[in-house]
Formats: C-alpha cells, sequence, structure tokens
C-alpha cells in the first residue's frame, strides 16, 4: 500500500479518530517548530523519523497495533512476521509489577553509621508521610511514596562511608521523573535531622527493578519450518544462539541491542524516555556481576520453542512531555493502552518478538539477507529519487548488487525525467497565542480575619503565573510542567477533582467547556507557599483565554471568574488573593458585597525578605479550621478577629509615614494572635525568630498557614541582608521584595 492507502486502511478499521486522519493526510501529525521551541533551549528546527505499526500482536488475548518510531530498516516487518507467527499459537502472554520508581538520597558526615540507620528505618512513616504531602493528588490515584529503604557503601574518595536512602514511589501512569526528584528534595531535610549528616545528592535511580515487565511465547516447532529450514534446525539455532549471549558480554550486547531496537522505538513513538529504558535495562542485564542477556530460550517438554524476557519498563502515559507533540497523543490513542503498566507489558512483548526476529534470523539465512530490500529503500531515498522513480531506481539498484547512494544517483540520473522532486509538507503552525498574567501575593497583615469581615493588607511580588492557550484537537487540556499537572477538563463537573473543577468552572462561565484547546501555565509563583499562586494561576488562565478568543473581559470580570475558580479551590476565599493577582498594586481589603478595595500609599517600599518553610500550606484546610473554632467559641474569636483589624489600620498609617519600627511591631503582635489561631507552626516560627534575631524589625506568616511562607520586614539593606543570610543559612529558600513597588 502507498502511505495514504496505510493511513486510510488504519481508519477504516476504527483505530484513528477523522481528526488523526486528516493530520495524518495533511503531514501535520508532528511537532510543530512552535511547540518545539518550548520543549529544548536553542530550537532551530524539528528532525522527522519515520512512524511505522508493528502489526498482528496479540498480547493476553488482546488485539493491538504498535507504532514504532525507528529509523533502521528491517525492524517493523520482522516484528510483525515474529507476532504473526505467535499468533498463531495463542500470542504473547504479559506481565508487570506495580510501577514504583526509586529515588535516592545520598547522606554523608555521618557522626554514627549504625544510628542513622536506625533513626531512618524508624521513623520511616514519617518520611513517607513527607513524600506524599507534595503530591496528594498521587496518593489519591493509588500512588505516592510507599517504602524507605537504606543502604550503605563506602567512600571511595574520602574516608568513611555514605547512607543512601531509597524512597519507593509508584507514579501510578506517570513516568515520574520530577515526581520522584521533588519527593526527594522535598524529604532531605527530615533525612538530615534524623541522621544528623549532610544530605547531597537527591535523585531517582533509572535502575527501576521495582517496576519489572515480563513477557513470554510459546512457538510449536511446526510453526518454525521455512525458507528451506525445518522446525526443529530453527529452534536449535535459537536456543543456540540464545546460549552465546548468556556466555559472553560481547555477544550479550549485542543480543540485548536487538531487544532494544523493539523497545525504543515503542518508547519513542509513544513519548517515553528511551534513555532511561535503555540504562535501566543494561544495568539489569549486569545486575549479578556479569553482563549478559535479558531474554532465555529453551526447549519445552512438548518440543516447543520457549522465549521469556524480564526487565526495568518504567513508562508513563500521561504528562506534559508525552502530550506536547500531537504525534505522540495520536499514537497513544492507536495503541489504546488504559495504564502504563498494559505499556510497559506491550514493549516487553514487543522487545522479546524483536529478539526472536534477530536470533532466527542469525540462525537461518544471517542478518543482512533479509535487511537489503529495506535497507536499499533507505538508500534510495537518501540519494532524492522522486516518487515517480522512487521504484524504478529501486529495483536496479537491486539488480546492481551496489547498495550505494552513488550507485542510486547514479541510476536515477539514467531514468530521471524533468519532473520536480517531492516538496516536502509545510510546517503546521499553531495561531501565535497571547499571554495571560497573574501575580503573586504577600499578606503584610489581616490574615484569616479577612476572611470574616475584617481589613487585610496586601501587595503584589515580582512572581507571576503566565498562561497560553492554543487551538488543540483532544477537548480541553490544562498542563503545568513545573507543578507535575496534567488534566484534562472537558468533562461534566460533577467527575472533575478539585483541582479540575476550580479550572474548568472558568471555561464553564464562559461557556468554553466544549471547544478543543490546550493550556499551559508556566508558573514563577511557588505551590502552597501562602505567596497566592491559585489566585494567581486562575488570573493568568482567565487572561489567556480572554486573550485567544478575544472576549473582551474587563479587570472586574476578570477578577469575578478568579474568585470563583478560588471558592472552588479553598471554600471560603476572602478574595482578596485574586483581586491581587488580577491588579498587581498595594491595596487595603475587606470582604463584603461589594467589598471594600483601595488602593495604599507606599511612599517609601519597604523592604521585606519571604522566608520559604520546606512544607506546604493547605489555606482550605486552615481556613476551615478557624471557621470551626470560631463556630465553638464566637466571641472570643471575634475578639481576636477585631484585634487583628485594629493592627491592619494601624499598620495604614505606619505605612504612609514611613513608620518601619512601628509597622515591624504591629507585624509581631498579629503573629501572636495568628499563633492563637493555631495557623502557625513550628517549622514558621523557627524562621520567624530566626529574622527577629538577625535585626528583624517584625517577622510574621503569611497567607493561610499550616506551612508555606513567613515575612521580615527590615529597616535596612544592611538588615536585609543579614536576615536573608541567617534564613538561608538554616537551608531555607528566601525571595527579598520591595514591597510597595508595581512589579
Amino acid at each position: 500500500m502507498s502511505v495514504a492507502e496505510r493511513v486510510r486502511a488504519v481508519r477504516d478499521r476504527g483505530l484513528l479518530s477523522d481528526t488523526d486522519f486528516d493530520l495524518l493526510s495533511a503531514g501535520r501529525a508532528t511537532l510543530d517548530l512552535q511547540a518545539a521551541d518550548k520543549m529544548i533551549e536553542n530550537v532551530i528546527g524539528v528532525l522527522g523519523i519515520p512512524v511505522g505499526l508493528g502489526l498482528n500482536f496479540l498480547i493476553n488475548g488482546r488485539e493491538y497495533v504498535v507504532p514504532m518510531a525507528v529509523e533502521e530498516p528491517s525492524i517493523v516487518a520482522a516484528i510483525s512476521a515474529t507476532a504473526k507467527l505467535a499468533r498463531a499459537s495463542g500470542g504473547f502472554t504479559s506481565s508487570s509489577t506495580a510501577p514504583v520508581l526509586i529515588g535516592q538520597i545520598q547522606v554523608l558526615e555521618l557522626p554514627d553509621l549504625p544510628r542513622a540507620r536506625a533513626a531512618v528505618l524508624e521513623h520511616k512513616q514519617d518520611i513517607l508521610d513527607l513524600a506524599n504531602s507534595f503530591h496528594p493528588r498521587m496518593v489519591a490515584r493509588g500512588g505516592g511514596a510507599v517504602d524507605v529503604e537504606v543502604h550503605s557503601y563506602p567512600l571511595r574518595s574520602l574516608p568513611g562511608e555514605m547512607l543512601v536512602v531509597h524512597l519507593l514511589v509508584d507514579t501510578r501512569d506517570a513516568m515520574g521523573a520530577n515526581l520522584v526528584n521533588g519527593m526527594c528534595e522535598g524529604v532531605a531535610s527530615l533525612v538530615e535531622q534524623l541522621t544528623e549528616g549532610k544530605v547531597f545528592l537527591r535523585i531517582l535511580s533509572n535502575l527501576a527493578d521495582r517496576a519489572l515487565a515480563r513477557a513470554e511465547v510459546t512457538l510449536p516447532v511446526a510453526h518454525l519450518a521455512g525458507r528451506g529450514y525445518a522446525g526443529e534446525r530453527v529452534r536449535d539455532g535459537v536456543i543456540i544462539a540464545a546460549d552465546f549471549a548468556h556466555a559472553d558480554p560481547y555477544r550479550a550486547a549485542t543480543h540485548n541491542k536487538g531487544i532494544m531496537n523493539g523497545v525504543d522505538a515503542v518508547a519513542l513513538a509513544t513519548g517515553n524516555d528511551w534513555r532511561a529504558i535503555e540504562a535501566g535495562a543494561h544495568a539489569y542485564a549486569a545486575r549479578h556481576g556479569r553482563y549478559g542477556s535479558l531474554t532465555e530460550w529453551w526447549k519445552d517438554d512438548a518440543g516447543n520453542l520457549r522465549g521469556s524476557i524480564e526487565m526495568p519498563m518504567k513508562v508513563g502515559i500521561v504528562g506534559g512531555p508525552l502530550e506536547s507533540n500531537p504525534g505522540v497523543a495520536m499514537n497513544l490513542r492507536l495503541l489504546g493502552v488504559k495504564t502504563a503498566t498494559e505499556l510497559a507489558e506491550v514493549m516487553a512483548a514487543v522487545g522479546l518478538a524483536q529478539n526472536f526476529a534477530a536470533l532466527r534470523a542469525l540462525a537461518t539465512d544471517g542478518i543482512q539477507a533479509g535487511h537489503m530490500t529495506l535497507h536499499a529503500r533507505s538508500v534510495v531515498k537518501a540519494a532524492g529519487a522522486p516518487a515517480e522513480h522512487f521504484n524504478e531506481v529501486l529495483e536496479r539498484v537491486l539488480q546492481s548488487g551496489e547498495i550505494k547512494v552513488w550507485k542510486a544517483q547514479q541510476i536515477l540520473a539514467d531514468v530521471r525525467e524533468s519532473a520536480p522532486a517531492d516538496q516536502p509538507p509545510g510546517l503546521h503552525r499553531l495561531p501565535e497565542a497571547g499571554v495571560g498574567v497573574g501575580f503573586g501575593k504577600i499578606i503584610l497583615l489581616g490574615e484569616h480575619a479577612v476572611v470574616h469581615g475584617r481589613h487585610a493588607i496586601g501587595f503584589p511580588v515580582p512572581l507571576t503565573v503566565r498562561a497560553v492557550v492554543e487551538d488543540g484537537d483532544r477537548g480541553v487540556e490544562l498542563l503545568i510542567p513545573r507543578w507535575g499537572v496534567e488534566y484534562q477538563l472537558a468533562k461534566p463537573p460533577e467527575q472533575r477533582r478539585s483541582f479540575e473543577q476550580a479550572a474548568g468552572i472558568i471555561l464553564d462561565r464562559l461557556g468554553l467547556a466544549s471547544r478543543t484547546m490546550r493550556i499551559e501555565v508556566f508558573p514563577d509563583v511557588p505551590r502552597s507557599m501562602g505567596l497566592g499562586g491559585s489566585a494567581a494561576l486562575a488570573v493568568a488562565i482567565v487572561r489567556a483565554l480572554d486573550l485567544h478568543f478575544r472576549l473582551g473581559l474587563s479587570d472586574a470580570e476578570v477578577n469575578a471568574l478568579a474568585y470563583l475558580s478560588e471558592e472552588n479551590a479553598h471554600g471560603q476565599p476572602s478574595g482578596i488573593d485574586n483581586t491581587l493577582a488580577t491588579y498587581g498594586k498595594p491595596l487595603v481589603y475587606r470582604r463584603g458585597t461589594p467589598p471594600l478595595v483601595e488602593l495604599l500609599n507606599v511612599p517609601v517600599p519597604l523592604s521585606i525578605v519571604v522566608g520559604m518553610t520546606k512544607n506546604e500550606g493547605l489555606t482550605a484546610r486552615t481556613v476551615a479550621n478557624v471557621a470551626e473554632a470560631r463556630q465553638r467559641n464566637p466571641r472570643l474569636y471575634e475578639k481576636i478577629f477585631d484585634d487583628i483589624d485594629g493592627l491592619v489600620l494601624q499598620a495604614v498609617s505606619a505605612i504612609q509615614d514611613n513608620d518601619v519600627m512601628t509597622l515591624g511591631d504591629l507585624m509581631n503582635i498579629n503573629q501572636g494572635l495568628l499563633n492563637a489561631l493555631q495557623v502557625s507552626t513550628p517549622e514558621l516560627e523557627r524562621l520567624i525568630n530566626l529574622a527577629r534575631d538577625a535585626g528583624a524589625a517584625g517577622a510574621k506568616l503569611t497567607g493561610g498557614g499550616g506551612g508555606g511562607a513567613m515575612l521580615a520586614l527590615c529597616s535596612s539593606a544592611t538588615v536585609t541582608a543579614d536576615v536573608q543570610q541567617a534564613i538561608e543559612r538554616q537551608g531555607f529558600r528566601t525571595l527579598v521584595i520591595a514591597a510597595g513597588n508595581v512589579p
């Protein structure tokens, strides 16, 4: 078949949607240059690679057509032939373990290694709980950190030993590298505290030997006969070739390369990290101290040829890197796998099939006989033969026996007519999209009281969330790569999860839920730090939608939509976060109908150091806890809210008078009242005390509390530097703000 006929045939069999068919027919089912420029640095173009279909696969009783991206001839044909052979005897059976990745945390400078090891194991659950707090959605999907292991090794370059803590993480349908790295970073401080050592490396291992995929196949001797070879001869030849790979690492390297010809082609077609899979496979092949084969081939009691494979296979089917390429997304739809483990099982069967094809060729005609025609096609293509002359040139090249580019060019010159050569299809470019921006924020005084109708003072910060909307073809996709978020929003509201509801309500209110689009969000604001990340995200998305669809929204309409999103995210928002995110100016705010919003005159910008804890603050939880406490004892809590309100109003005067010391005192008293509301934490108190000891005029938490960030008001550049240094020396992140300047 021609390419067009193949595409039509796959569509007619229900494996391609009409949209995919149109993309393939127009040559647009590939990565466009605009998207490529967002993926890596210094982009100048996009490299194409052929995508073929591995046919005839029957795996665990289910039919598969397997997309394979590979440039080497004969791989797709050989694997399809093997799958057809296996199909006649029931196909492949595959299985897999849970999709667990290992994160490694290296600890040095240990005063007592046995005590450190015991402390880590004793506090295993604390480490797991902390790790899982960074990715609650993964836990909700049945994944997350599941175990902790401890290993120790001697140091080669320094005296002593290192302790290596393994964090085992079930990443479900995501590849999970960034997720695991983030968890390792997140628990590092706790590991240091437990071991009294110094954490150095914190990174995943690509030896994913807890995420194993296995496949088996049985091939009757009668089915192996052909090309002048008896079935027994083929069976025994495959077994002998496999024995060679078990005995000799030089042969094993090429043997396993043949396996990876199939595995890597599927990994590349489905957007998975084939380099990580390669590294894990080869490390696993050497796990016994000598490099060997990843497959086994033997004769069973009935005389059949039996084969099996076992190898690490950590792959994913969701996430920004997979879905940023339209060709990858289409390939995943075509393959039809529902989970990452199912994809791993398919890839194991493909690896086993490819291994058999190579061994059978070696044991019979040799690799080159089956390779020649496909290699010749590549040569003729490289010679620049146009479509109308391609087959004629190919035949004459094969007849000549000189499978060389120069020979193909010579033959082409003999038969070429004056018709123009092929013109590659032009790059498909999406329309240029506008960028929506939402501002992060700090609450100087008044958090929690502002939820209950009192005043608060807020400042924007030089951190933003930026959002871009592009046309898409898969409903509504929301991607936040930095936060590890990937959602499909085009679903009924009752089926959306919490974060999906917060973003989805915007689409519902704008009447865009049925449109196809891709929303990519790039946040500078750290998540769940009390710096207004969710509100800034909502504003950025609304503004990006406004720009892309030319909705003509006013700032007030943007703010109102962001408030609806905040309502879904936090339950009882005051409205100050979305207002600051929308307008990006210092203001005094009081909740009401309508709310009071007054721009704040700041004659001299305030020097503020923001110190960030290593624990996320859950605003919805702390707001709900304070509201419940108020219901139990309304008179007491209303008095606390009134006291905070009084501090805020005094602070307005102090800001306008540039009275930094009085403002600092007011912040300190506000922190005491927030502590009485039980929204502070020991880690926040530690940062606050560090700042005060270093000379800050005042220090308090900011935002919802329960973790997150704190503020330190400084009276001079010297004090600012001292406070920043004091906090960073303890391993915490900081941000210095000149509050009052418009970002």
